[in-house]
């Protein structure tokens, strides 16, 4: 029981610290500081983040549904429909680490009235763990043997194996508790169908939905049934997307039209003239985010059909080769592109597991010096050729790249450059951007969403909420390849299958030890990188703007920048 408690005061003791503005607690009547307007340049498409892995969709529906608790802007554990973090001091996890007891807060309501009890609890677990859901949250619920509602107010959670670190379910906005009665027919294959919960899903949350427009735009109502008195301070909020990054910074710092905007994947030069305006403050933080490639290993010839993109559908017909996936990574200068598009919100990585820094591998760090002349030697020994056009070629098949990502002006940028550096190595690159609301959305009829992946290679930012990388290395496990099987929902976009690493997120899943799971989480990385399964660019600082009369903003790269919007006010 001991090494457990050490485990967890060594993981929150891991947390990056973040800067923004103080918490402003509400003194006044809920609704009374007007509208909140926030702007996310990538579109909410559902408000249901179990079918949904975009950060956009999971943040906008962070403001209506509530885990049994988040994580603050340390990175520590804090209750939001629980009363307590169960610990085994508190009694809340059992001795042998099989089991997690969660006292829920009493009196809680669901926004249409009806009362939250641990019945929802043990349907959301169910409804996440049926295989033919798609859940984007299962790495949430692995080892989960059963949820049971010991009352109304009690829930236990019982693990097949021992738990060290037993805050995967329903711990972050990725995993939060859903209405039994309002998606009770919605289990399985069926919960993509069931568009009126998807859209305007009930929550306990600070905050109602009264106007859903998919790729467009949010309207909310304050919550007149949030239990915390006087609180939203906001009467209601929009939640409005689109555009692209550099307008959505402006609409915050030179025209005010805007409280908050996020993700501003901006050339630093120009947040800083805008800043200069006046009318509102840059904030940013460092947590696990990376901008990263990656790597197809499977064939997306559209002649495939229904096995485009899917093992079954056979290996990649270049990307398969060691020489080229480790080429490719060489030939990028990767400084270049912290410095064209990120500046002091961006550091060079070499690694998919940026921090904590307990987890952070040295391993790989040659990425970090540009090679071309190495690159160019490992197409060489492996008999890609160079043909009259520059562009090399073996067996008929030559090395010509569709590279997407979505459309923003540091990615356009960023795309631009690799293209450069490829070219340099023989290798022909076709650049393809996708608008945000598509790319990440859940809409399983597009060809062009970043979990389909029927491109050679993608770019996105990706991250893991807590400090605990237990579940996001588990998500390069073959159970989490999407595919029309699942949805095509699932975290594996390389559709890397490799047995020996299944094993090692297994055994971290029974290790107490915080040295011995660093171990587990570096091998991990290790092994990813050095398969090329992605590349990583750049390790990026979360940047996000607020309206100086927007207060209470704390800023977090560890759960949803909205996490607290309940406490946010307006500065009188």
């Amino acid at each position: 029981m001991h090494i457990l408690k050490k485990t967890l005061l060594a993981t929150a003791a891991l947390a990056l610290v973040s800067v923004g503005t103080a918490n402003a607690a509400s003194d006044g009547k809920r609704g009374m500081d007007g509208q909140l307007n926030i702007l996310y340049w990538q579109a909410a498409s559902i408000l249901n983040p179990y079918l949904s892995g975009g950060t956009k969709d999971i943040n906008a529906a962070s403001m209506i549904l509530e885990p049994l608790a988040y994580y603050d802007e340390t990175g520590a554990m804090v209750p939001a429909l629980a009363e307590e973090i169960p610990t085994p001091e508190n009694g809340g996890v059992s001795d042998d680490l099989t089991s997690v007891t969660w006292k829920l807060k009493k009196g809680v309501t669901w926004s249409d009235g009806t009362p939250f009890t641990a019945k929802d609890v043990v349907f959301s677990a169910k409804y996440c763990m049926d295989p033919t859901g798609g859940c984007n949250a299962s790495s949430n619920f692995s080892d989960v043997d059963s949820v049971e509602a010991i009352d109304d107010n009690t829930v236990k959670i019982t693990f097949s194996v021992a738990k060290p670190f037993p805050y995967g379910p329903f711990v972050g906005t990725t995993a939060p508790i859903i209405q039994e009665a309002q998606f009770k027919d919605c289990l399985g294959a069926k919960a993509p169908t069931c568009t009126a919960a998807n859209f305007g899903p009930i929550g306990t949350g600070p905050f109602t939905v009264t106007e859903f427009k998919a790729n467009d735009v949010v309207v909310y109502a304050a919550n007149d049934k949030y239990r915390e008195e006087g609180k939203p301070a906001f009467a209601t909020a929009v939640f409005k997307g689109g555009g692209e990054a550099a307008a959505a910074a402006r609409s915050v710092l030179e025209t005010g039209e805007f409280d908050y905007a996020w993700n501003l994947q901006v050339e630093p030069e120009i947040l800083a003239q805008m800043a200069a305006a006046g009318k509102g403050t840059v904030v940013t933080s460092f947590g696990t985010s990376v901008e990263r490639l990656m790597v197809q290993a499977t064939n997306v010839d559209p002649a495939l059909g229904d096995k485009r993109g899917t093992i079954e559908g056979g290996v990649h017909p270049f990307l398969n080769d060691p020489a080229v996936r480790e080429a490719l990574s060489r030939a990028i200068d990767r400084q270049v592109l912290v410095d064209a598009g990120y500046g002091k919100a961006g550091q060079v990585t070499c690694n998919v597991l940026p921090a904590p820094a307990v987890y952070v591998s040295t391993a790989n760090d040659d990425c970090k010096v540009q090679d071309v002349d190495k690159a160019n030697k490992l197409l060489d020994d492996a008999g890609w050729a160079k043909g009259s056009d520059g562009i090399r070629a073996k067996d008929g098949v030559r090395l010509s790249i569709l590279y997407q990502t979505s459309t923003n002006g540091v990615r356009q940028g960023t795309q631009a450059l690799i293209k450069q550096m490829w070219a340099a190595i023989g290798v022909e690159t076709e650049l393809k951007n996708i608008s945000a609301s598509v790319f990440f959305g859940g809409d399983q009829s597009s060809p062009d969403t970043f979990q389909k992946f029927f491109a050679d290679i993608e770019m996105y930012t990706n991250n893991f909420d807590g400090t605990d990388p237990e579940k996001y290395m588990g998500s390069w496990t073959c159970k989490n390849i999407p595919s029309p099987a699942n949805q095509w929902i699932g975290n594996n976009m390389p559709r890397y299958c490799n047995a020996e690493y299944d094993a090692l997120v297994a055994e971290m899943g029974k290790t107490a030890s915080i040295e011995k799971r660093a171990a587990l989480a570096m091998k991990m990385n290790d092994m990813l990188m050095q398969a090329r399964a992605m590349i990583p660019l750049i390790h990026r600082g979360n940047v996000s703007a607020h309206s100086n009369t927007l207060l209470g903003v704390r800023m977090n790269s560890w759960d949803s920048e909205l996490w607290n919007v309940q406490d946010w006010t307006r500065a009188k």
